[in-house]
């Protein structure tokens, strides 16, 4: 590759859309959870990037251009939900319970966690925000000191997780009810989970793209109670 092309953000927004593509045939032809073509993208972008010796700063001129499109991304995930609102307006209640309840066992599980193994304070901070959507993610990991780029990365790799083995967990907890799981997935694994759910069932899509904002509320106002009860340093 020319230098003139390595820094500048077609290549970054190319080699993206490039790799997506046929990740997303790769995907099509086989159909299992663990060939989820965001999945074979990051690692397919991280093995040529190694492999060429390219540094990352020069595919970051372009793929944070298509990291700032997920904000607008997020927002067409309204479309589903506008069209099943009444059976959604039916489910409110249970919807902010469970929304509260996933947020808070995130934030506790995933800063305990790192605590109990002697972890520091700034790196629980970190992990607290792993369940919502990286735009979201990212706003909130600047306000409280976090590493923010590990804030990302790791909210990336909560959204794969969760959608490889999200309906598999749902089916074997004996949980059915597609809204049920749509209400999990959009609150433990955002976007990437809820693109997995609505490959499943459209209401249930609808509620998991519902949960990816609400989760986001909750827990931008959880985790400024965190840092006033986590030991300092």
């Amino acid at each position: 590759m020319s230098d003139s092309l390595l820094h500048t953000p077609l290549f970054g927004i190319a080699l993206t859309l490039i790799i997506f593509q046929f990740a997303s045939l790769f995907y099509r032809r086989f159909q299992h959870p663990l060939f989820n073509p965001v999945i074979l993208t990051i690692i397919a972008i991280i093995v040529l990037l190694s492999v060429t010796g390219t540094p990352y700063d020069d595919y970051a001129l372009g793929g944070d251009m298509i990291l700032f499109l997920l904000g607008p991304a997020v927002v067409a995930l309204g479309v589903p939900l506008y069209e099943r609102r009444s059976e959604i307006t039916h489910r409110l209640i249970p919807i902010a319970g469970g929304i509260i309840a996933g947020a808070t066992a995130s934030i506790v599980s995933a800063s305990g966690i790192i605590l109990l193994m002697g972890g520091s304070r700034q790196l629980a901070l970190t992990m607290a925000p792993k369940s919502v959507t990286t735009p979201i993610a990212i706003g909130i990991a600047d306000k409280i000191g976090a590493i923010t780029p590990l804030t990302a990365a790791v909210v990336v790799l909560t959204g794969c997780f969760g959608a490889l083995i999200g309906p598999s967990l749902c089916r074997l907890l004996r949980i059915t009810d597609p809204a049920s799981m749509g209400l999990a997935m959009g609150t433990a694994a955002h976007g990437i989970g809820t693109g997995r759910m609505l490959e499943i069932d459209v209401l249930g899509g609808a509620i998991a793209g519902l949960a990816i904002g609400l989760n986001g509320i909750a827990t931008a106002l959880l985790i400024p109670l965190l840092q006033g009860v986590l030991p300092p340093g």
